[in-house]
């Protein structure tokens, strides 16, 4: 539910602060999730989405384009417990990122020293990027180049009309915080072990989290996490292949940790929140499926 943004004197928190306070001990274990809370969770999603937006135009602006859109990539900092832009050029390097619990955006320099912070609840786009175009400044990079247009769509929120984020419904956020937190872990230990996977990032377009996973001469498994889309309204890890499998080489192919196949409109491996066990077998479970759907899509793509 989103709220009549106020008068933008009273709409931004400007609070830099030294690192130490707003750098937190990074989580880099597996969180237990509520699973009853999949269903619940699309509006923080899109208001997420929308932020994320922010740190992938600092990408965009500022970085030359890069293969797969590698500029524009995010990555999940666990000291922050946010998403994050690359490093930005500048006088004093930084990068730009959101906060998913509070809903916060933030310019963190390099070195960590003062990081600017602005808690979005009540503010609009605009208000918020007003604020941004102010941070850059100081950090003597062009702000007039900063800008949010982008190439790609993304699902309709009532912020691209105008209307205020509204974190409220707390739990929401701190749950795909909770998501993403773990689908970096997963995927992380993924990448440790497997030859020819690319580095972990979220994709601000579909705002998945994954890596890809090269498999010579010219095929590629994707293997992420979506917080929620068109095709499921929770949150689910995935497993697909490139270029996609004719639906019955994989349908009959049985996946672990509770998984299944989807098959309309594209072809991959799917594990919904909703098919997650208790707390304790969680983090194995997902383990198992996302082992068993690569097991499986090597052997496809190999036949």
């Amino acid at each position: 539910m989103l709220v009549k943004a106020p008068e933008p004197i009273n709409c931004v928190e400007l609070t830099p602060q030294p690192s130490s306070e707003t750098r937190r001990p990074g989580i880099r274990t597996w969180q237990s999730i509520r699973p009853e809370l999949g269903s619940k969770l699309s509006d923080a999603r899109l208001q997420l989405h929308y932020a994320a937006q922010f740190a992938a135009a600092a990408g965009i602006s500022y970085l030359p384009p890069g293969p797969n859109d590698s500029h524009m990539q995010l990555e999940w900092v666990p000291e922050f417990a946010g998403l994050f832009s690359r490093l930005i050029p500048a006088k004093k390097p930084f990068r730009v990122g959101v906060r998913f619990v509070e809903l916060a955006l933030l310019v963190v320099p390099e070195p960590r020293t003062t990081i600017a912070e602005s808690r979005l609840n009540r503010c609009t786009v605009a208000e918020s990027l007003s604020w941004l175009r102010t941070q850059i400044e100081l950090q003597g990079a062009d702000a007039e180049r900063y800008t949010l247009r982008r190439s790609y769509e993304i699902p309709y929120h009532p912020l691209a009309s105008g209307g205020a984020f509204d974190t409220t419904e707390r739990a929401q956020f701190d749950e795909l915080s909770k998501w993403f937190s773990n689908g970096a872990v997963i995927l992380s230990d993924l990448v440790r072990s497997t030859r020819g996977a690319s580095e972990v990032r979220c994709w601000p377009h579909n705002f998945d989290i994954a890596t890809l996973i090269d498999v010579p001469p010219d095929h590629s498994i994707g293997v992420g996490m979506e917080p929620g889309d068109k095709y499921y309204a929770e949150p689910y890890f995935y497993a697909t292949i490139s270029p996609p499998p004719i639906a019955s080489d994989v349908r009959s192919r049985p996946l672990a940790g509770n998984g299944s196949w989807y098959t309309n409109g594209w072809v991959g491996a799917v594990l919904p929140a909703s098919r997650l066990g208790a707390p304790a077998t969680q983090e194995s479970q997902v383990r198992d499926f996302l082992r068993s759907a690569t097991s499986i899509a090597r052997e496809v793509v190999q036949n």
